[in-house]
């Protein structure tokens, strides 16, 4: 539930201070595993003294009875609902309110009112005891909180999971030799060795060795991927074959696998806004129901002043507001549903960095697209080559000094000679100068590549011993998907644009191409943000989609940013929410994801207000008049049953869920439908 600053209970963890209501929360959060031992320690207890306590007092009748119902609840009341306690001392320590004070009042209430009675019975003739319902109230909510407790940590595996693959040994490689040390122990500029099958525990760049690379545990791609020296790999992936040697450039908690592990727990214990504004409510809910349960119990007792019943109906009555009204069904409401979809989000390759930005996304009225890296495909292609009649000697020539470099049009170049059979000379003495181009010596022939001030577009000179070759002239092709993705957010009801800093004549192309009619080029990251402002001065609900590199501004500027990334830039800042996969579609996917994420609160928040607001007239005596006084002898017992029945209806609820994530995954060609009933 929402917890105050002013909590006393904190909690430092990756850098944020986490606040708790009780040390039982406090305990949940930081060892989940443990807490779900002991909660099915306290559950088996709960349910093993329970249920002969509700069967001796229905079926069987003999003079002790209520000293051994007594005896059979002392372990449940003060074992099994310790936590309840705790945490209710806590909560009124920290001067607020939890649904364990409306727990431990209303079974306390009925503990001792029967305790009360088992030894002073003719004080208040013609009582019962009441251990069957304290007894069944606290076993209930125990079963309900072990079913939230298994929920979230299956929802939270997907995290766990992520470092269970990690290697706890590394091949450090120093001054020759191969060390094993501990994996912790390697720092950025280390060079580590990864053998056939191990998974790489660093981000970095391939120095030597080749092989083939299983990138499915980051990015959800399936397809190896071959890597040679100069190529980029990361944490998280898994060497197939081969023997790579690995300048390592982010270990740690720097690293893609740690990042990534970070997100999915931020974003699991992260809070929406409409999360927030149910945290609220159950917390001014609590004084609500203790006022109204005393309200009730007063009215009874002044209703049968004088009779036998004058003490034990208005108790009962006490008893039944108090706990068929516990919140719990609205602290569930949406914690649950976040748990989900950040876990199931994660498995598709939408990486959520706070599920703060589920309420905003569904809320996108319009999504605009950056176009370099993000309308069109991150690395350039080969368009055409000009270079007289030898066209592979001088592609040779291209290739041998390229390889050695990681730039964009290098790795365009490299790529397209690899595909097409080229002959790779052995190239040395190689320079490159960052914004201007490569050299190096192959074949006795001093090879320049420079960027081409004459050629219009994206495009590199080649010059053999200071004498023009030719000429490479490259593209950013339209990203396949593109044009489909336009069509469905068009279905879905959303207006698209672009924005790009490119020259008005390749965003027009671009722009055609895709689909889009709302397009501006030649923007600055300022001019850019401007727009965004524009259209949100409008009205609009702005999703901004770009490469998450140079568009920091207008991620920030827009009201839900989305970054189109390979996994080596996981760890940016930018963005709200970041596709691992290399695949727009998932676009799409996370609007509908999120729609269909607030509609599940929204209905789970809405069933347990509007199950609270019905049932507490009932609890209070609203159908005496029709069944008579002696629905108190079990009101307190069917209170704490659908209670428990609340609270996992909505677990249920929320699970209905990954059905319809399923359906994202199997229907996409559905996708406006299901988003126009989100």
């Amino acid at each position: 539930m929402f917890v105050p600053e002013g909590s006393t209970l904190t909690l430092e963890k990756n850098g944020k201070t986490y606040y708790f209501c009780s040390r039982d929360c406090m305990e949940k959060f930081m060892s989940p595993e443990d807490q779900i031992k002991k909660l099915k320690a306290r559950l088996i207890v709960s349910w093993v003294f329970s249920l002969p306590v509700l069967l001796l007092t229905y079926l069987v009748s003999f003079p002790a009875k209520d000293y051994v119902l007594l005896a059979l609840a002392l372990p449940v009341q003060f074992y099994a609902g310790l936590g309840f306690y705790s945490g209710a001392y806590q909560a009124i320590r920290n001067r607020m309110g939890n649904m364990d004070i409306l727990i431990s009042m209303g079974t306390l209430t009925a503990f001792f009112f029967s305790l009360f009675i088992t030894f002073f019975r003719n004080v208040i003739p013609g009582s019962s005891v009441y251990f069957d319902a304290s007894a069944s109230i606290i076993t209930l909510i125990l079963t309900g909180s072990f079913i939230e407790s298994v929920t979230k940590k299956s929802a939270g595996d997907a995290a766990s999971r992520l470092l269970e693959i990690m290697p706890k040994t590394a091949h450090l490689v120093a001054d020759g030799t191969v060390v094993d040390v501990p994996a912790d122990r390697v720092k950025t500029g280390d060079r580590i060795s990864i053998r056939a099958g191990e998974v790489i525990l660093a981000d970095g760049t391939v120095e030597y060795g080749s092989g083939d690379v299983d990138p499915s545990a980051i990015t959800g791609e399936q397809e190896p991927v071959t890597v040679s020296p100069g190529d980029p790999v990361i944490s998280g992936m898994r060497n197939m074959n081969g023997t790579l040697a690995v300048r390592v450039e982010k270990a740690g908690q720097d690293s893609t696998i740690s990042k990534i592990y970070e997100m999915l727990q931020a974003a699991s214990s992260g809070r929406a806004k409409i999360q927030r504004i149910a945290d609220i409510f159950s917390t001014y809910f609590v004084p609500v129901v203790l006022i109204s349960a005393a309200i009730s119990a007063t009215a009874w007792a002044l209703i049968l002043r004088g009779t036998a019943l004058d003490v034990s109906i208005p108790v009962l009555a006490f008893v039944s507001v108090v706990v068929i009204a516990c919140p719990c069904a609205i602290g569930l409401a949406a914690p649950i549903v976040m748990l989900i979809a950040s876990s199931k989000a994660s498995a598709r390759g939408i990486l959520f960095k706070n599920t703060s930005v589920l309420d905003r996304l569904s809320r996108t009225t319009m999504v605009v697209f950056d176009k370099t890296g993000t309308v069109t495909e991150s690395v350039p292609s080969l368009a055409r080559i000009d270079a007289g009649t030898d066209k592979d000697r001088f592609l040779s020539f291209a290739y041998a000094v390229e390889s050695h470099s990681n730039h964009p049009v290098a790795r365009a170049i490299v790529k397209y000679c690899r595909e097409n059979g080229i002959h790779e000379y052995s190239a040395s003495d190689v320079t490159e100068t960052p914004g201007t181009g490569i050299r190096g010596n192959v074949e006795g022939h001093v090879i320049r590549i420079e960027r081409s001030t004459k050629a219009a577009g994206s495009a590199v000179s080649l010059s053999v011993d200071g004498t023009p070759a030719g000429t490479i002239f490259m593209e950013y092709k339209i990203r396949p998907e593109i044009a489909g993705v336009v069509e469905r957010l068009k279905a879905m009801g959303m207006k698209v644009a672009m924005v790009s800093g490119d020259r008005r004549g390749a965003v027009e192309s671009a722009a055609m191409k895709a689909g889009i009619d709302n397009y501006q080029g030649e923007c600055t990251p300022e001019k850019k943000a401007e727009i965004i402002k524009g259209y949100q001065e409008k009205g609009e609900f702005v999703a901004f989609v770009g490469d998450g590199i140079n568009d920091a501004i207008v991620m920030e500027t827009s009201d839900a940013g989305i970054a189109v990334s390979d996994a080596s830039d996981i760890a940016m800042d930018a963005g709200d929410l970041i596709l691992a996969r290399d695949d727009l579609t998932l676009v799409v996917d996370a609007l509908v994801m999120s729609r269909l994420s607030m509609r599940k609160i929204r209905q789970n928040i809405g069933w347990a207000i509007g199950y609270n607001s019905i049932l507490i007239p009932v609890a209070a005596g609203i159908l005496v008049p029709a069944f008579g006084l002696g629905i108190y002898s079990f009101l307190p017992m069917l209170s704490a049953l659908a209670m428990g029945l609340s609270s996992t209806s909505v677990v249920l609820n929320s699970l209905l869920l990954k059905r319809s994530f399923r359906i994202i995954s199997y229907g996409r060609s559905g996708g406006s439908a299901m988003a126009s009933g989100a």
